[in-house]
């Protein structure tokens, strides 16, 4: 196995290992000594082989701002296999630094008007082709020892009430469970990655603050250890990319951002399923299933997850539209993941309101959760 030292000083392998797994138990067993967590319940579980492959974050494998598909592959994998991102760069090329002042930090922002995320990849995966559905399972997200939360003038929800712009740092706890927000309000840290994307349609870098039915810029709350997202290929490959790490964040991040920081453990099993017509990305946690939206406002961006949820519900439980509707109405949720009236940008791009609903598995019988789970996993040879 080659090695090489990282930015940061540290080892890091950048030739693949093979790990080998004895049937899904033995394979959760594995993944609960090796990642720290296992996969939600009833989320596809690892068989027979899988790899991994370790991708160190430098100036090959991550573009700040862009999805670019002239990218070369940071690294091809098959389906199952897992990359291990150690050490994830902050946003802006890691250039931040703990403590820094606004003014101090405002160059650094203002040198990248694609966009501030360190984006890494792309990951190719063997024998995606636009028609398929890559699954992404975080398996571990452990981040850094600190991060921030600001709110450049003419941003956010609220962009005429601030006359200042913001910055604010946070210290982790040693077990990267808490963060003291002020004396007497602590939160509770929910890592995960604000940016996944298989590579959009086209042949022209898209900008990572923008999304779509590729993903992007989702800033979705629920991402975290033990979830899974799916989203739909549009090139040979998949070739996809992940960044834009949080702490943690609320439904809306109302001042424009979340609590950002990197990671010093990330791990996402990627997994191919072939020939699923998909229209929106749809995520699985242990308790739900969620589909985003996208809009101008968050009217639209309502109306068009409504649409693709509804379209993929009836399909996969050969409902009635009209009774996916109800079933939409009287159990799910609907939640604004980012709502944003920016007055100003340095961006080139101004990025699509979302919004996600969410259906509980509550109301749902084990044969109807595994309809659902199999109108995603179709086609997937050898998956348990």
């Amino acid at each position: 196995m080659i090695a090489e030292i990282n930015e940061n000083g540290r080892e890091g392998a950048v030739d693949a290992s093979r790990r080998s797994w004895l049937g899904a138990a033995a394979g959760c067993a594995a993944l609960a000594a090796g990642c720290g967590s296992l996969p939600p319940a009833g989320a596809l579980r690892p068989v027979g082989s899988a790899r991994t492959h370790t991708v160190v974050c430098n100036a090959k494998t991550v573009r700040v701002g862009l999805l670019d598909p002239a990218s070369k592959p940071a690294a091809t994998i098959d389906s199952g296999d897992i990359v291990h991102y150690p050490d994830t760069w902050l946003n802006w090329a890691n250039e931040p630094r703990y403590g820094m002042s606004f003014e101090e930090r405002e160059p650094i922002r203002r040198r990248y008007p694609n966009g501030p995320y360190s984006n890494i990849g792309p990951i190719h995966v063997r024998g995606a082709e636009p028609g398929d559905v890559i699954e992404i399972r975080t398996l571990k997200a452990r981040p850094i020892a600190w991060g921030w939360n600001s709110a450049p003038r003419n941003v956010g929800a609220l962009p005429e009430d601030f006359d200042k712009p913001y910055l604010k740092y946070f210290r982790f706890d040693a077990n990267r469970e808490t963060a003291e927000f002020s004396p007497g309000i602590r939160l509770k840290l929910h890592p995960g990655q604000g940016m996944f994307a298989t590579q959009p349609p086209g042949d022209k870098p898209v900008s990572a603050i923008l999304n779509g039915a590729y993903g992007g810029k989702l800033g979705l709350h629920e991402l975290v250890e033990g979830t899974a997202l799916f989203l739909p290929v549009f090139h040979p490959g998949g070739r996809v990319w992940t960044g834009n790490s949080h702490a943690v964040q609320g439904d809306g991040m109302v001042n424009q951002t979340a609590l950002e920081t990197a990671m010093e453990d990330l791990r996402i099993q990627y997994v191919l399923h072939k020939r699923v017509p998909l229209a929106l990305p749809i995520a699985e946690t242990p308790t739900h299933w969620i589909g985003v939206g996208f809009g101008r406002d968050l009217d639209n961006a309502l109306v068009g997850g409504l649409r693709g949820l509804l379209a993929w519900t009836s399909e996969a439980l050969e409902m009635d539209r009209a009774d996916a509707y109800a079933l939409w109405s009287l159990a799910g949720s609907f939640r604004a993941t980012k709502f944003a009236r920016q007055l100003q940008t340095i961006y080139t791009q101004v990025p699509a309101q979302t919004m996600h609903g969410m259906l509980p598995k509550s109301v749902l019988s084990p044969e109807i959760q595994q309809r659902l789970s199999a109108s995603l996993r179709r086609g997937n040879e050898g998956a348990a």
